[in-house]
């Protein structure tokens, strides 16, 4: 397990476009389907990592939260799943249905999103307005493996709660800590 920081996209980015697989559903969705006109989170995570891991069920309890005051949630694995394949869609099917994820859990196959979006670790959480501006990136909490900080999702309900309430988010953001997003060798 490699840890890696999240690279901080420029606050402002217009969400880069995308459709992908849900492997709940098996249905292609894309960006403009699942946005929502309040914000629309976005989410690097995948099966294996343990800070994944380590903020699951707290992850499904926040965007159920959420997702009541119109907020979108979209998950999106981008690991490459032949070096990696516990993250394949089949298993992304059975982790989303055994945590009882209320978002799409889509994969990104070509890994062209994760580039798009400059993610570079599992979690990696973005939070996009009603224009699609990104107004947050960076970590759900200061929550890692091992350091014994209990899971609360205080960094992203933070900012969702500004946004709520028609209130600017603090630009001082911290950046994700997790496994590396596992690229494809060429």
């Amino acid at each position: 397990m490699a840890e890696t920081l999240s690279t901080m996209l420029p606050l402002g980015t217009q969400a880069p476009d995308f459709t992908l697989v849900d492997t709940i559903t098996n249905q292609s969705r894309s960006l403009q389907d699942l946005k929502s006109n309040t914000a629309t989170v976005i989410m690097f995570i995948c099966n294996h990592c343990p800070y994944v891991k380590l903020i699951q069920a707290k992850l499904v309890e926040v965007a159920k939260h959420y997702q009541k005051n119109d907020i979108s949630f979209i998950a999106i694995n981008s690991n490459d799943v032949k070096n990696y394949p516990a993250d394949s869609p089949d298993k992304m099917k059975s982790e989303a249905l055994t945590l009882g994820y209320t978002f799409p859990y889509l994969f990104d196959e070509t890994q062209a999103v994760a580039k798009a979006y400059h993610a570079a670790c599992t979690p990696d959480f973005y939070i996009f307005d009603s224009k699609l501006a990104c107004v947050y990136r960076g970590r759900f909490d200061d929550a890692t493996p091992g350091n014994h900080h209990t899971v609360t999702g205080k960094d992203l309900s933070d900012a969702l709660d500004n946004i709520l309430v028609g209130k600017s988010i603090n630009p001082d953001q911290k950046a994700s800590v997790g496994c590396n997003i596992k690229w494809k060798k060429n």
